[in-house]
């Protein structure tokens, strides 16, 4: 069994998100300068973390977002960074480029809700989350072939022993959960995608929440470099790698922006 930490960060303001237009995949803007100072603050938060691996989506909001997190990182600067098209944003298909009222313009003529509608030529929510599937199968066959496992065989039997790791303890630091395990996965994402990936972990994979934490909040939308966090035990039967438990320690927090004051 393989213990690892997961913690998912959105990149930082672009100049789009500003003008609440959507950017999606083919809409590929850098930050803004409140979004250098949002990833400047991400990464002083996570500085004395040790990151064994990053996945980033191959979008530039995202690759900026990552550079300059583990610019400031004390231990994982020389991390490779895996760019991933696995990561990049929904995508929106005509209502690209437009404003987020349009979206929802267009939802309301189709009767359904914002969440739930698909503009044409964009990505269903069930194709995203076929996506993050995928991008989970590739990133536990990483991390199983980079770090093994951390426990004897013996440990994979059913009973007590499969149980895996105990909830972590939360205590508002930016290490929580991830003290003590032998690797830690940082992921740099985008806000609909992260969202489609929570749900996914929460509704079918069965992760495991904060005591307190409600529904809404699980399933709210990520605020620009907020960040989350998993950890995530591993086990591989019969050649097929699955997670054993998933741990939610902590949803879209953002700490780190108390400091952030938009100067437009």
């Amino acid at each position: 069994m393989l213990t690892f930490g997961l913690t998912v960060v959105r990149h930082g303001e672009t100049q789009y998100n500003k003008d609440k237009l959507l950017q999606g995949q083919g809409v590929d803007t850098p930050l803004s300068e409140v979004g250098l100072r949002q990833a400047e603050a991400a990464g002083h938060y996570l500085r004395d973390l040790h990151f064994t691996n990053v996945f980033v989506s191959n979008l530039q909001r995202a690759t900026q977002t990552a550079e300059i997190i583990l610019r400031s990182n004390r231990h994982s600067s020389n991390v490779e960074m895996v760019l991933d098209p696995l990561l990049r944003e929904r995508g929106f298909g005509v209502a690209e480029g437009r404003h987020k009222e349009d979206l929802k313009n267009m939802a309301n003529a189709a009767g359904q809700s914002c969440r739930d509608f698909t503009p044409p030529g964009g990505e269903t929510l069930e194709q995203v989350k076929a996506r993050f599937q995928k991008f989970l199968k590739s990133m536990f066959q990483r991390m199983l072939d980079d770090h093994g496992c951390d426990c004897p065989s013996v440990s994979f039997a059913r009973g007590p022993s499969h149980a895996g790791p105990p909830s972590p303890v939360v205590a508002g630091e930016a290490s929580d959960g991830v003290i003590s395990v032998p690797a830690h996965a940082l992921v740099v994402s985008h806000g609909a995608f992260i969202r489609v990936a929570v749900r996914h972990l929460v509704e079918d994979l069965s992760c495991g929440l904060p005591a307190g934490l409600k529904l809404n909040q699980v399933f709210s939308a990520c605020p620009n470099t907020g960040i989350c966090r998993f950890i995530i035990a591993l086990r591989k039967d019969e050649s097929v790698l699955q997670p054993t438990t998933i741990h939610c320690v902590f949803i879209n927090r953002k700490d780190h922006l108390a400091s952030i004051k938009d100067s437009h």
